[in-house]
């Protein structure tokens, strides 16, 4: 195998032997013949887009099979062969002859297409192995310049996670053609066998640019189905009963379990990156939505261990689980791992007999409170006062802090950092990274929270609305504004974000822990020569650096 896409990938170079994250070589294997199938339906798809012709079911395949193999998705061989031969191939069969269909509806001769678009409906586990190794990413480098391999698995990467977030958004019932068309289009480009990097980058700026639109789509699709977040004080910790745990990023599915557990004699929590759940209206009306519990996706193995309820995993991030708790761990859509059991159209009775089950929380902890709820029309409509403490110079920086979390010791810089700002400054934070000092009480400046939760990593897009706001406030760019942005990424879809902030023309951006490994020195020059793209530092020395700048 060979799979360097997320952040703590083995020695900073790439997993060999077995994924860090816990997926086999055969797993691995499987993924990328996924992604390679989505090259040869949107071949297919692309052309006959341009014709005039499309199709639903081929463009919510599409997202779904690249969202599967993001990290700490999928760990089911089995379930990768079965999505492989039945609705992957199915799609497959669709897009090809939707595409012969609009070349004779045109009066058009097909075009004798290459590639992916070949694909010849392997059957066996055996043979899509086999084919598998034929095209992995290590023999596409025998043959295929550095720089350009290297924007060939940044664009990937970063339409698989905006095609996670457009999976997201699908579910609620939002669509958008032209995120479908831009899928398409990109791995289309991706099947050719001669690329450039100039195209490659292009591609990667409107993977940015088509981004930011998903999480636009994502932004309507929570508000106009759940309300506008607003600032709602979570208990941390837990009350006396039985109770079931949902953790990922999906809101439908929350929204689908606690109707379903209503009145049934069970609480709800909230994990990881479902926190920002609680600010929404629809959703806080649960009486039975009592706290969030736990923090970032890397704890899961002690959190869930110690969780006395059933827990539902929605989306990544899936940590292979102990033997202690797999018997009332439950899966969702395209997560899985061998032995799981799997919640099929939201039918949640088999998760909340497992919770009756289960002894629950023997009594109520002392009660703890952190305070979620801080997206962009919340922070917008008290924007004046933020606007006036920042003119009388009570507000001398904001810092955007967040992005994902993950389990090696030098993510503590973002812990420290956050704890280091001067209490002159305030810290605007989203993703699960925001764990790593969210529980800290960083008090208020005249009634202003200096930690303000804007959300889940997609509400980048309420970040960018906030200091579009401001800018526009002080007749300014974003770039010229006291604000420096500090991320922390782990996988495909903080690469997306990346893209879009780089579309959206943001600079001095410091990105962290390390650098991802798919980035050539080549590539690097590039984002470091238009961006300022930077790698962390220190705390000490960062900080230095941006208030000296000030």
């Amino acid at each position: 195998m060979f799979c360097y896409q997320c952040e703590q990938t083995s020695q900073g170079t790439g997993c060999t032997t077995m994924g860090i994250c816990g997926k086999t070589p055969d797993t691995s294997t499987l993924q990328d013949v996924i992604v390679y199938i989505v090259k040869g339906i949107s071949q297919f798809a692309h052309r006959a887009r341009l014709l005039g012709q499309t199709d639903a079911f081929v463009d919510e395949v599409c997202l779904e099979a690249l969202f599967l193999t993001l990290t700490n998705v999928n760990f089911d061989e089995k379930e990768h062969v079965d999505y492989i031969t039945g609705r992957l191939s199915q799609a497959f069969d669709k897009a090809r002859s939707l595409y012969l269909t609009a070349c004779t509806k045109a009066g058009v001769e097909a075009e004798k297409l290459q590639g992916p678009a070949k694909w010849g409906q392997l059957k066996t586990e055996a043979e899509l192995l086999q084919f598998g190794l034929a095209i992995a990413i290590v023999k596409r480098a025998d043959s295929t310049p550095e720089d350009i391999l290297s924007l060939q698995e940044l664009l990937t990467y970063g339409v698989k996670g905006l095609a996670a977030y457009a999976h997201h958004a699908q579910l609620l019932g939002f669509r958008e053609p032209s995120i479908y068309a831009f899928v398409h289009e990109s791995f289309s480009y991706l099947a050719e066998s001669e690329q450039t990097a100039e195209r490659l980058l292009q591609y990667c700026l409107e993977a940015g640019k088509v981004n930011y639109l998903v999480m636009e789509l994502l932004d309507k699709a929570h508000t106009e189905s759940y309300g506008h977040p607003v600032p709602t004080q979570v208990r941390i910790t837990p009350v006396k009963g039985k109770a079931i745990l949902i953790s990922g990023h999906d809101m439908k599915s929350l929204y689908e379990l606690l109707k379903a557990t209503e009145g049934k004699g069970v609480n709800v929590y909230t994990h990881g990156e479902m926190l920002p759940a609680h600010g929404y209206p629809a959703l806080k009306k649960f009486a039975h939505l009592v706290g969030n519990y736990g923090g970032a996706w890397q704890n899961q193995l002690t959190e869930f261990n110690a969780f006395p309820g059933a827990i539902v995993m929605t989306t990544n991030c899936l940590k292979p689980p102990a033997e202690s708790y797999k018997d009332r761990l439950f899966t969702m859509d395209v997560v899985g791992f061998e032995g799981l059991s799997k919640v099929q159209s939201y039918d949640y009775s088999k998760v909340i007999e497992a919770a009756l089950a289960a002894p629950g929380f023997s009594q109520d902890e002392p009660e703890k409170t952190i305070t979620v709820g801080f997206a962009r029309n919340a922070v917008l409509s008290v924007a004046a006062p933020v606007i006036d403490a920042v003119k009388q110079g009570k507000i001398k920086h904001f810092f955007l802090i967040g992005g994902c979390d993950g389990a090696e010791f030098a993510r503590n810089y973002f812990t420290d950092i956050a704890t280091s700002i001067p209490q002159d400054s305030v810290i605007l934070t989203l993703g699960c990274g925001k764990f790593r000092f969210n529980f800290n009480d960083f008090g208020d400046i005249d009634g202003i929270p200096r930690l303000l939760d804007l959300g889940q990593c997609n509400d980048a897009y309420s970040a960018v609305q906030i200091a579009s706001a401001l800018a526009d406030a002080f007749g300014c760019s974003i770039n010229e504004l006291p604000l420096s942005l500090i991320i922390s990424w782990f996988e495909q879809k903080a690469v997306a974000v990346l893209l879009s902030l780089l579309y959206l023309g943001v600079k001095n951006i410091r990105l962290g822990p390390n650098l991802p490994a798919f980035i050539t020195p080549g590539v690097l020059k590039i984002l470091v020569d238009n961006y300022n793209v930077m790698p962390v530092t220190t705390p000490k020395e960062d900080l230095a650096q941006i208030l000296h700048a000030v």
